[in-house]
C-alpha cells in the first residue's frame, strides 16, 4: 500500500507565501516523478509543477517565477514553495507520484500512480 500525505495548506493574503509538503509512504523502491496539481472553483484539475528524480522541473506558465518545486528522493518527499500568491491561486492542491515502484523487497516491483487527498490553499485579497 502506497499513500501520499499533503500538508501546508491554509489561508494567506495576496502576496504572501506558503510551503506545501507531500510525503509518500509504503513499500516503495523508487518514484520516477512527483508533482503538484490543483483544481480551483469551477475549473478542471491542472498541472502546477512537476519534478523528476533527476531534478528536471516544469511549471505551469501561471506560476513560473513564483513557485518552486523540490524533492528529497531519500525521503520520497516533494515540496512546493509558493511565493507572491494571488487570489487566482486559490484551489485544492493535490500531490501526485508517478511511476512508483512498489512491492515486496526481493520481488519484482509493480508500477503505479498515486494521488494525495488534497490540501486547500485560499488566497484572499
Amino acid at each position: 500500500q502506497v499513500q501520499l500525505v499533503e500538508s501546508g495548506g491554509g489561508l494567506v493574503q495576496a502576496g504572501g507565501s506558503l510551503r506545501l509538503s507531500c510525503a509518500a509512504s509504503g513499500s516503495i523502491f523508487s518514484i520516477g516523478a512527483m508533482g503538484w496539481y490543483r483544481q480551483g472553483p469551477g475549473k478542471q484539475r491542472e498541472l502546477v509543477a512537476r519534478i523528476i528524480s533527476g531534478g528536471r522541473t516544469n511549471y505551469a506558465d501561471s506560476v513560473k517565477g513564483r513557485f518552486t518545486i523540490s524533492r528529497d528522493n531519500a525521503k520520497n518527499t516533494v515540496y512546493l514553495q509558493m511565493d507572491s500568491l494571488k487570489p487566482e491561486d486559490t484551489a485544492v492542491y493535490y500531490c501526485n507520484a508517478d511511476r512508483v515502484a512498489a512491492g515486496t523487497p526481493g520481488q519484482e516491483p509493480w508500477y503505479l500512480e498515486v494521488w494525495g487527498q488534497g490540501t486547500l490553499v485560499t488566497v484572499s485579497s
